[in-house]
């Protein structure tokens, strides 16, 4: 017969390995996605899933108590401030003039949309220049 103890052993150890597999499956997304925007989507949709399950698996094996009140709090910070930081990262990479790797395949592919991969041409070369400017000093 299992007692309650017990049941909130495997409950609490079953969010937290959620949890981490989260994390580790949002790792993996960050090593193999191609470009910036990928890595940012995918990291930032899959960190605050695993960290909340972590938090959640703690939260059951403490009980109620002041700890759990505290990392409830943790977890509505979390929930709100992981997105926040993944949008300013994607508005810097945008203001930086970093470009997608999808939209190079227009133009890689041969489509029928000519002016929007002249367009993407044109963007691509005007950022490369910009890097060069910025690696010799020069604005």
């Amino acid at each position: 017969m299992m007692d309650g103890q017990l049941l909130v052993t495997m409950f609490s150890g079953f969010f937290i390995v959620c949890g981490v597999v989260a994390l580790l499956i949002g790792s993996l997304g960050l090593l193999r996605l191609p470009d910036v925007y990928c890595r940012i989507h995918a990291v930032g949709m899959i960190d605050t899933a695993g960290a909340s399950f972590i938090i959640l698996g703690m939260i059951i094996h403490e009980g109620f108590t002041l700890v759990s009140v505290k990392l409830v709090l943790i977890g509505v910070f979390l929930f709100f401030t992981s997105p926040i930081a993944t949008h300013a990262v994607a508005q810097v990479a945008h203001k930086s003039g970093v470009v997608p790797v999808g939209r190079n395949l227009a133009r890689v592919a041969g489509t029928k949309n000519v002016r929007a991969s002249s367009e993407t041409k044109k963007r691509v070369t005007k950022s490369v220049r910009k890097a060069k400017a910025k690696s010799r000093g020069t604005s």
